[in-house]
């Protein structure tokens, strides 16, 4: 007698687990798509440049190594170098940045 209880009583529990899989993986496909990428800084530039933005820019912490600082200048030099295509703008920004991380900055320093 009690062997068809349990029997029914696990059909009922697995579509119900069932049911409950199939709205949660719909739920799922239907949430928005997250961007894949690295969210970049959307602000423009400050006046006078701070640390934090001047590790915006070179994308590290603010309380990186001097080392860590140079490499990271490189990579962001090397794809917007007025040279090969960047704008010189940028270029003074990047090279700011850089000082104001390592602590050789005197104020605004840009020439824009």
């Amino acid at each position: 007698m009690a062997t068809p209880f349990f029997a029914g009583l696990a059909v009922a529990a697995t579509a119900l687990a069932g049911r409950y899989g199939i709205q949660a993986w719909q739920a799922f496909k239907a949430r928005p798509a997250v961007p894949k990428m690295r969210k970049f800084y959307d602000g423009g530039f400050q006046p006078t440049m701070t640390r934090r933005e001047a590790a915006l820019i070179l994308g590290i912490r603010e309380s990186a190594t001097a080392d860590k600082v140079k490499e990271a200048h490189r990579k962001v030099m090397v794809a917007n170098h007025p040279d090969a295509g960047g704008s010189h703008f940028l270029a003074s920004k990047i090279n700011e940045a850089k000082d104001v991380m390592l602590g050789k900055s005197k104020g605004s320093g840009s020439a824009f």
